[in-house]
């Protein structure tokens, strides 16, 4: 275990977000009057944007990442939407200037009087919420896996791609845990690719489970098999996670996990899987 390339425009690393869009992400997310499948989006669109504004410099974006949304559920494939559908990887760059469109969105401010007053931002919008069909999680990994072949052949030193896999239900196709397993066993001259797998939940009540070491804690098999998949967390990840998120309580043998996850919950996680690093 390396971890240690730096990421530059010659050598850029990868993102690919593996989002379940199955008919229950129709479901409201355990802590809001928001559907799952909205929450994700939203939390995807933020981190797209926030990615353009960490790869700025003075004379443009800088393609430090490519990056890749896939989704599975009535269908599998790429999720982007407007100029980049179809596109399985996109250099960041092309993110920045290919928004499907600008929404403007309200949120509440300090008036710095004591008062809220409305402030409108604005939101650009490269994938929308979809929930519809199965949970065919083994497609969804075959393809991603042929998507890091074919980056990795391309990028042989890189520093190793990141997989974040968000989903709220078990497989409808089969076991993938084979597929999974091929997903971190492939891996550039710097390391193994690192996969982490989100489980949201519709539950308020459900108990949480953060970034495990083991799975002692962890109701039935399928939590289990998720958490066997994931990766352990870099070191720097790892220094993320205890400055910026303390409250996790996250331990140096932690592992990409979160289960019954709520916003809040994924939204962090996300942060902590792609906060650059070792950028030149």
């Amino acid at each position: 275990m390396s971890y240690t390339a730096e990421i530059s425009r010659q050598n850029p690393s990868c993102f690919l977000f593996v989002i379940d869009q199955s008919g229950s992400m129709s479901d409201n997310i355990s802590e809001q009057t928001k559907p799952k499948a909205q929450a994700v989006a939203d939390a995807i669109n933020k981190l797209l944007s926030n990615l353009t504004i960490k790869c700025a410099k003075s004379e443009g974006v800088r393609d430090y990442y490519h990056v890749g949304v896939i989704g599975y559920g009535a269908t599998t494939g790429v999720a982007f939407s407007g100029g980049l559908s179809g596109k399985e990887l996109v250099p960041i760059s092309e993110i920045a200037n290919n928004p499907a469109r600008i929404e403007e969105k309200t949120k509440k401010v300090d008036d710095g009087a004591g008062g809220l007053v409305d402030q409108k931002t604005k939101f650009p919008i490269w994938f929308d919420p979809i929930a519809n069909g199965g949970t065919p999680m083994n497609e969804a990994f075959k393809f991603i896996n042929n998507t890091l072949d074919n980056w990795l052949e391309m990028h042989p030193d890189c520093f190793p791609p990141t997989v974040i896999h968000i989903t709220d239900g078990e497989s409808t196709d089969g076991n993938p845990e084979d597929e999974m397993q091929k997903t971190i066993e492939k891996k550039s001259s710097d390391g193994n690719v690192l996969l982490f797998n989100l489980h949201v939940s519709s539950n308020p009540n459900a108990k949480n489970i953060k970034f495990p070491s083991n799975n002692e804690s962890l109701p039935d098999q399928y939590s289990k098999m998720l958490h066997k998949s994931a990766s352990p967390l870099t070191e720097f990840m790892i220094k993320v996670a205890k400055n910026e998120y303390p409250e996790l309580n996250i331990s140096d043998t932690a592992k990409g996990f979160i289960l019954n996850g709520d916003t809040v919950l994924m939204i962090a996680a996300l942060d902590i899987g792609t906060r650059p690093s070792n950028l030149r």
